[in-house]
């Protein structure tokens, strides 16, 4: 799956480390003529300076040495993980690493808290980031964070939720149906990741392979969003295959037809990896001669980001 966020690349001094978080160990070298070791990953020990270093296994706890909090995403693809909890983390071998911290809320986060591991899989070829969490806490020591797990998990969600029971609320109840029209919005939908091959599939279908959609290489380059995004047409049709919970169902009509959208607007990208889900309320209740006509807004975001990407005011009458 394409994304745009950066992931790491390994080099010849630094493989055995990101080779270790891919197998949920912990690697830092250790000089053998003084027994300091080093970190970031480098050729000579920068104690000694001797060259003579060797690889170790090391259990990765430690202490909270400073830490900042961001609520601006750098690129829209790490939306999904506002804020982020950057944090320099210093090992009790004594060396300092940067990463981030999860599973803790911003309130639980102390300089001096002690700190485990946590070996999160970030990429299909089995990429794994280092970051940390809180000692106490009882989380898994391996998360997978790839957005296909990430995808089905909040599909998994979306479908326990589907289960509840729901108010029935007849067609031609004018009054019952009016009082579907909120302000509020329902739940979150399943979500859905939108790579490049399913970009790709859809310029062919549509006929629109304009480069900004369709040429990840020059996209990086020159577009303003540094990569390939979504058609927004292509986000929109998406939004039948988001299964939004409501807590209501529409009953006793004969038939329901789709007329279409009163405004359809595209407020913000979506790029290429990005997972996207939406929620919904009812705007508008109106009885026609034909039947009841009903207005939905449908909002789909990127995940994590508060601008949505599609706002759809689907009309639908039913009859």
């Amino acid at each position: 799956m394409s994304t745009n966020k950066p992931l790491p690349t390994a080099t010849e001094i630094s493989a055995p480390f990101w080779n270790g978080l891919k197998a949920g160990r912990l690697t830092i070298p250790q000089c053998k003529s003084c027994g300091h070791w080093v970190f970031f990953p480098r050729r000579h020990c920068d104690k000694c300076w001797s060259q003579d270093l060797a690889w170790k296994e090391v259990k990765g706890t430690g202490t909270l040495y400073t830490y900042t909090l961001t609520r601006v995403p750098t690129l829209p693809d790490f939306a999904d993980e506002m804020p982020q909890k950057m944090a320099v983390v210093e090992l009790d071998e004594g060396v300092r690493i940067n990463t981030t911290l999860i599973g803790v809320d911003e309130s639980e986060i102390k300089v001096g808290m002690r700190v485990k591991p946590v070996f999160d899989t970030v990429s299909a070829n089995g990429t794994a980031l280092l970051r940390f969490t809180a000692a106490d806490k009882d989380m898994a020591e391996r998360i997978d964070s790839t957005p296909a797990a990430l995808a089905a998990a909040a599909e998994a969600a979306a479908s326990t939720a589907e289960v509840a029971d729901k108010r029935q609320v007849r067609f031609d109840d004018e009054a019952a149906m009016k009082s579907l029209v909120s302000e509020a919005y329902s739940a979150w939908s399943n979500q859905i990741v939108v790579d490049q091959a399913l970009i790709d599939e859809f310029a062919k279908l549509s006929g629109d392979d304009y480069w900004i959609h369709t040429d990840p290489e020059r996209a990086r380059k020159q577009s303003p969003f540094g990569g390939t995004i979504a058609h927004g047409a292509l986000v929109q049709v998406l939004q039948s295959r988001l299964r939004i919970p409501l807590d209501y169902e529409v009953v006793g009509f004969n038939n329901m037809v789709n007329y279409g959208s009163d405004r359809l607007r595209f407020p913000a990208p979506v790029p290429a990896g990005s997972r996207i889900h939406a929620r919904t309320r009812v705007k508008s209740v109106e009885k026609l001669p034909k039947g009841m006509q009903l207005t939905m807004e449908i909002v789909t975001h990127v995940v994590g980001s508060e601008r949505p990407s599609v706002i759809n005011d689907l009309v639908i009458l039913y009859m």
